[in-house]
């Protein structure tokens, strides 16, 4: 397979790819057209198809694509002109070849999970905890499955897992160099955190928000989903309950943020600066793939920064 990544200007394309969007459009002369956004494991690519002639068979958003066409470039980015295309065939492609995918392997990140749910100490967290990451086979697919977002950080297959690892890893050495912090209340906080992603985003290949998602957003979602399962086991502690959904209420720190509360305990504190630090160095990490060493790559209104990579010194 041609990936994306790989595509260079004047080459002749004839490959399948995830057909991500497909709008009709007009030129200023009347003509109707496509613009269509391409997609594999590796990017996107923007296509045209100029000419709506036999050769292009009829296709929808999200259908895989078999693409004829060429390579060239616009206003200095790399652009399709395609020419044929039509629906591939089942299996004729792999679906995997075309989602971005967590560079972690899922199955040891949901090991590393669960052992440190298993180190919870206290039995009313940990039974909620295992409610959902060990006995809800459902719930566990669909959490390793998901990303944590629609764009800025962990937005790939397993990224939802990942990012939650890191920030319980992250309250954890909090706990280490805080030994004041409840440490039961703040691993399980991190590991509910953005639960309610699960039902705010749709799995890949849409990975689109869903009507929930637009009216209630994941830290509400996440918090009902907690509470509602709180009340499936007996004498769980009303005050724990409490702390916990709070912790989940205010791990955005700020109202602005999003969140729906400020944090009241030092558990919620901790938990927004573990979620902030992740993503960020995330979308960081992202920001910065690909670019070269000494290279500025202008300013990014997300960090509010001109950024360039760091220079690598010789050991």
């Amino acid at each position: 397979m041609k990936y994306i990544e790989t595509f260079r200007e004047g080459e002749r394309i004839c490959d399948i790819y995830l057909c991500k969007v497909k709008q009709v459009a007009k030129t200023k002369a009347g003509k109707t057209y496509y613009s269509l956004v391409l997609q594999d494991k590796t990017g996107t690519i923007d296509a045209k198809v100029w000419e709506l002639t036999g050769g292009i068979a009829h296709f929808e958003a999200l259908d895989y694509i078999m693409v004829d066409a060429e390579v060239t470039s616009y206003q200095g980015n790399l652009q399709l002109n395609a020419r044929r295309i039509r629906v591939a065939r089942e299996g004729e492609y792999v679906p995997e070849d075309y989602l971005p995918m967590s560079e972690k392997d899922r199955g040891e990140m949901y090991r590393q999970l669960t052992a440190m749910i298993a180190s919870v100490h206290t039995s009313c967290l940990r039974k909620l905890a295992e409610s959902f990451f060990v006995e809800d086979k459902e719930f566990v697919k669909n959490f390793c499955d998901h990303s944590a977002a629609k764009a800025v950080h962990h937005g790939f297959v397993g990224g939802l897992l990942e990012h939650t690892l890191s920030v319980m890893k992250l309250c954890e050495y909090f706990v280490s160099v805080y030994p004041y912090l409840n440490r039961d209340l703040l691993l399980c906080a991190a590991l509910f955190h953005d639960i309610g992603k699960t039902r705010e985003l749709s799995l890949f290949p849409e990975n689109d928000y869903t009507d929930d998602g637009q009216l209630l957003g994941h830290i509400v979602m996440g918090a009902m989903m907690v509470g509602e399962r709180i009340k499936t086991i007996p004498g769980f502690p009303d005050k724990t309950a409490s702390e916990l959904i709070h912790c989940i209420l205010a791990h955005h720190g700020e109202l602005e943020y999003g969140s729906p509360k400020k944090p009241a305990l030092a558990e919620a504190l901790a938990l927004s600066l573990a979620d902030n630090a992740d993503a960020k160095l995330e979308t960081m990490k992202e920001t910065l793939s690909g670019a070269a060493q000494g290279e500025w790559l202008g300013y990014n209104r997300f960090f509010e920064s001109n950024l360039r990579p760091t220079t690598r010194l010789p050991e």
